[in-house]
């Protein structure tokens, strides 16, 4: 447990085993909410003295907000915050630790809207083609990418893919998704065909102990992390010539806007991406026609 968060050890402890024995939440989730609360925890050590939760009121956590934002945190953090120290407050009121909930008295601000970055077709084959193919790393790295392009997948189920989970005589691959939910993708010749070479000849050569049915390791033979991912498409990023802010998750933001474009139905969509409801999915359809008025703007004579 970080130092930082000093006298609430204990708090945080009880919260996290309650979120994974109770509410059993998936790692992922835990790690976020653990990032969060030590944030929360770090400002009342350092800015309040380690005021205890007994005293901590709706002008505490509004500073606490009001540092987030001026540290340049994004709208969405700050939501993230919000709904976080609701769910904590309200485990603490209950568990008796304090008997206020300050967070009654804090309403959420307004979500942004913001629409992903999305890459052209031509800036996706810039960024396929960074990659050296001709070695072990260059190989892995773009069955990576196809893969990602190729399913929409999030980069958490991308690394953690299994040999167990490849149906690729099928044409098919299984993931565990958000909230540990099953669902079976399809996946086009171009990936399958960069998923089989690099299980021949580049992945049998990546450390000497690997873990068994982990796809993706590491040079050392270990599964590779979310985290090294992100480094890795920062660095091919800069590499292509793209100029957007791109992610890992800008490859399954492209993938579901390409294939809506394409005559996708949104259900569909829906289904691939993993979404729990539609709604969420529908972001895309505002990129798509996002598109669509630049196209007309640079294509119409009179636009």
């Amino acid at each position: 447990m970080p130092k930082q968060v000093g006298p609430y050890e204990d708090n945080m402890v009880d919260y996290l085993h309650y979120l994974t024995v109770e509410r059993g939440l998936s790692a992922n989730t835990r790690t976020s909410y653990r990032q969060d609360l030590t944030h929360f925890f770090t400002y009342l050590v350092d800015k309040e003295k380690s005021l205890p939760l007994t005293q901590v009121d709706r002008f505490t956590i509004m500073a606490f907000l009001g540092e987030m934002e001026t540290q340049g945190k994004s709208r969405n953090s700050v939501i993230h915050m919000v709904s976080t120290l609701r769910k904590f407050f309200q485990f603490a009121t209950d568990s008796g630790w304090t008997t206020t909930d300050p967070m009654t008295q804090v309403d959420p601000p307004k979500k942004a809207q913001h629409l992903p970055a999305v890459l052209t077709l031509s800036e996706v084959e810039a960024l396929l083609a960074v990659p050296d193919t001709n070695t072990t790393l260059g190989l892995r790295n773009r069955t990576m990418l196809e893969v990602m392009y190729a399913t929409g997948l999030r980069v958490s189920e991308l690394v953690n893919l299994r040999l167990d989970n490849l149906h690729l005589d099928l044409g098919l691959i299984q993931t565990i998704g958000k909230g540990d939910k099953e669902r079976i993708i399809p996946i086009g010749d171009v990936a399958t065909h960069w998923l089989q070479r690099y299980l021949a000849d580049g992945r049998p050569f990546l450390g000497r102990q690997q873990d068994e049915q982990v796809i993706f390791l590491n040079d050392h033979g270990h599964q590779l992390t979310r985290q090294g991912v992100w480094k890795l498409i920062k660095q091919w990023v800069i590499a292509a010539g793209i100029t957007k802010d791109v992610s890992p998750h800008t490859l399954r933001h492209s993938f579901a806007t390409h294939i809506l474009e394409n005559g996708a139905d949104l259900r569909i969509v829906q289904e691939l991406l993993g979404h729990a409801d539609i709604s969420t999915t529908q972001i895309y359809t505002h990129i798509s026609n996002k598109r669509l008025t630049e196209v007309y703007q640079k294509s119409h004579p009179r636009a």
